[in-house]
């Protein structure tokens, strides 16, 4: 054994022993997606003394961490993101109302000294004079009101707060108050202050304030003495609370006041069910995907395809153990990529595989079947070393996409990219290592060189039997096909016209609620119940299998919980099985996000491929780029789906599909114009097309059977994730022969290479290092 396959084998067997090592000593970190719980984005905003930048948003961090780890949530997740969000992960928590109102809440704690009381409020209406003297509503009398003092001390100055059973009643709840430092005299002075007052007299009272309203107002015992006051840097606050209502009320003072205001910009919950349904579901497509895509190439490729189909399981594994090793989160879309990454690692072993039939082909045409036979390793070697340059390129232009989507998208969304990302990164190393290792111990053996159809790459395929027999003339009618492109597109764009396009709430700000009920409901029974609670304007529509779908603009958590009361006359026991809460300002951001994203993809695509090849391909590569982009989106159009941002990372994800597969044929254009810079363009073209149609079918329908899987079994949250994915690939693959390689043939045509100087080679400014270096391995025969 030579060098290099030593060092490839020596590679392959250490990622497998560092995944088998990953996957089996960690557990994934699944997202609130697919283990339920809520999730929640705030924003800081300005106070009038602080402003709400990194550093204070950092430190309302903190006492928000303080407060959710008060509520007792298991395993909370909170983060910080750019310079005024924060995240807040809760899983478990199926009610958002009181986490988003516990960790939402400034809580200004103060405590004031009574100086009277009144049955009417004054002028200020209960905001602060310039000495802190306020007056507000006696919590313990309806009607009546307290003239309450000056500041004494603030929450700053509690060290701890605890909800604890009132020992004496046993019927309420208090909560235990320890001070720290200087607070702990305050608190002795503004009591033994009080206690100086007459029995029953409201200056006897000290009021604890919260937020502009008197949580407690209690009466200075008898027994604390004058001047005196209740000492010991420790207290309770009494007010006959409930078990939650201490317990909210420790988490605020003990996690202290917010530095700056806090507003709710996102707000998402899904059901423990819809995970858990979402995983089985994605899990089953992708054994099913798996297993009708390696049947596939088995058949096709024999052998070959039966060590891909191992190599396909060992880009599992792999992939998983990325994934786990980097502590990536998994999604809900994170998962439909990994899946989908499935598709790129096929078309890396096909790539590989149809340029092995191919050399093996033009040997046969040259030399006796006999002698052919004997050299089936060149045929596969040669294959792996063109396919090399196509595979680098379709997967950096898919690999542009996914980027784009970690750094422009949000939430469960960036998890596709990050999955999209590893996997494509996987499947190169699984075709162009494992497969490679397993194929070349395979040609080596005897029995098998000794019976080369088991092979798979000394038969023809079908696909190219067929075009051998016809030798279509596909670049020739190009003028015809660049009409139905047109053509096409006319008709999209009318739809986007004439139907518009239904945003998701991630794009135009709301709320999305999607309720499963006990018992059937009629959808226009729902309708009605909605808008008799008070929401005429909500649309209710069916979802999945008899669930009920309400859409609204804004919407209070009170105002939800309104609505699945209301719903639940009709449809029995309501289970929310997912809430999405976007704000209007998010909204906005996001859309324009996903249109910087989308531009950048196209400015990206075009860069890379102008460096990559000329102008002219690049030109013709993103015009057919954004013509299935149109298409795609034009069909969502016509059929009323939602556009939301799911929707974005699968039509980010057809911009990969549609450049890969043009970047294969114009691979091909380019190498045989190395080889005959003086031949017909058109010509050359065509050959290109035809050379590599076996691969594109093959690769298409090797994704078709995983996204079919993914839209039959995926559940609703993948469906149309799943139906832009699989019109993305049909029209990716028609657009690559009726679009880009027409296109390029015209431009090429009004726009010619300059001419070569002398000792240059025919396109070498167009050529990258990698065609620099492989030139002279290149030169072998193609039919």
């Amino acid at each position: 054994m030579s060098r290099a396959p030593m060092w490839r084998a020596i590679v392959a067997l250490g990622v497998i022993a560092a995944s088998l090592f990953f996957a089996l000593t960690q557990s994934p970190r699944l997202g609130l997606d697919l283990r339920g719980g809520t999730q929640i984005v705030l924003e800081t905003k300005d106070s009038p003394v602080v402003k709400a930048d990194a550093e204070s948003t950092q430190r309302a961090l903190e006492v928000l961490r303080q407060r959710v780890d008060a509520l007792g949530v298991s395993e909370p997740s909170l983060y910080r993101s750019g310079q005024q969000r924060i995240f807040v992960e809760l899983p478990g928590v199926q009610d958002p109302r009181e986490a988003a109102e516990v960790i939402g809440r400034t809580a200004q704690l103060t405590v004031h000294p009574v100086r009277g009381a009144t049955d009417k409020q004054d002028e200020n209406k209960g905001k602060p004079a310039k000495d802190g003297s306020r007056t507000l509503a006696d919590p313990d009398q309806k009607g009546a009101f307290l003239e309450l003092g000056p500041t004494a001390l603030t929450g700053e100055g509690v060290k701890d707060a605890e909800a604890v059973l009132d020992q004496q009643t046993m019927s309420g709840w208090m909560v235990n108050l320890t001070f720290r430092g200087q607070a702990g005299e305050d608190w002795a002075r503004v009591t033994g202050a009080a206690a100086c007052a007459p029995q029953g007299a409201p200056e006897r009272r000290v009021a604890i304030v919260l937020d502009g309203r008197v949580l407690s107002a209690p009466g200075v015992n008898a027994d604390v003495a004058c001047e005196v006051g209740i000492s010991g840097g420790s207290t309770q606050i009494t007010g006959g609370f409930g078990r939650e209502e201490a317990r909210e009320l420790a988490a605020l003072v003990k996690g202290g006041a917010l530095p700056v205001p806090v507003e709710v910009v996102e707000q998402r919950t899904v059901g423990p069910t819809l995970g858990a349904d979402a995983i089985a579901a994605s899990t089953q497509a992708a054994i099913i995907g798996l297993a009708l895509t390696g049947l596939f190439i088995l058949v096709v490729y024999r052998l070959l395809g039966a060590l891909a189909t191992f190599a396909l399981a060992l880009y599992g594994l792999i992939s998983y153990a990325a994934l786990v090793a980097l502590g990536a989160t998994l999604t809900l879309p994170g998962l439909a990529g990994f899946v989908l990454a499935i598709g790129m690692a096929v078309d890396a072993n096909v790539l590989v595989f149809e340029r092995a039939r191919e050399e093996y082909l033009g040997v046969r045409a040259l030399k006796s079947a006999p002698a052919a036979s004997a050299h089936l390793d060149k045929p596969l070697r040669t294959g792996f070393g063109k396919a090399w340059s196509a595979v680098v390129d379709s997967n950096v232009t898919t690999l542009l996409a996914a980027g784009l989507l970690f750094f422009f998208a949000t939430g469960p969304v960036k998890g596709f990219g990050v999955t999209l990302s590893i996997g494509v990164l996987v499947s190169m190393i699984s075709a162009l290592v494992i497969t490679r290792v397993l194929a070349d111990f395979a040609i080596r053996r005897r029995f098998v060189r000794d019976r080369p159809g088991l092979t798979g790459i000394t038969s023809t395929g079908r696909v190219r039997s067929w075009l051998a027999r016809r030798k279509p003339r596909l670049v020739h009618h190009r003028r015809r096909w660049l009409g139905v492109s047109a053509l096409l597109i006319v008709v999209a764009v009318a739809g986007i016209g004439l139907r518009g396009l239904d945003f998701g709430v991630e794009f135009t700000g709301g709320r999305l609620v999607d309720y499963s009920t006990s018992r059937p409901v009629d959808v226009d029974a729902a309708r009605t119940a909605v808008a008799d609670a008070g929401f005429p304007h909500a649309v209710v529509q069916e979802s999945g299998d008899g669930d009920i779908s309400v859409r609204t603009g804004e919407l209070s958590n009170d105002q939800q919980h309104t609505i699945q009361t209301a719903l639940a006359k009709e449809g029995g026991e309501i289970t929310v099985e997912r809430d999405e809460l976007i704000g209007p300002s998010l909204g906005d951001e996001l859309r324009r996000h996903a249109l910087i994203a989308l531009g950048i993809a196209v400015a990206a695509q075009l860069i890379y491929l102008s460096v990559r090849f000329r102008w002219t391909f690049a030109a013709a590569a993103v015009t057919a780029m954004v013509h299935d982009v149109l298409l795609v989106v034009g069909l969502f159009a016509w059929l009323g789906k939602p556009v939301d941002s799911v929707f974005l990372a699968a039509l980010l994800t057809v911009i990969g599909y549609s450049v890969n597969d043009t970047v294969v044929v114009f691979d091909r254009v380019r190498e045989a114009r190395r080889r005959d810079p003086s031949a017909d363009l058109e010509t050359t073209a065509n050959n290109a097309v035809i050379q590599t149609l076996p691969r594109t079918v093959n690769t298409g329908m090797g994704a078709l059977f995983i996204l079919a899987a993914l839209a039959v079994l995926g559940g609703d949250s993948l469906t149309d994730f799943s139906v832009a994915l699989i019109a993305g690939v049909v029209i990716g693959m028609a657009s690559t022969v009726f679009t880009a390689v027409p296109i390029a043939v015209q431009l090429e045509g009004s726009h010619p290479a300059p001419p070569v100087r002398p000792g240059r080679s025919e396109d070498s400014g167009a050529r990258g290092p990698l065609e620099r270096r492989g030139r002279a391995r290149d030169s072998g025969a193609v039919v």
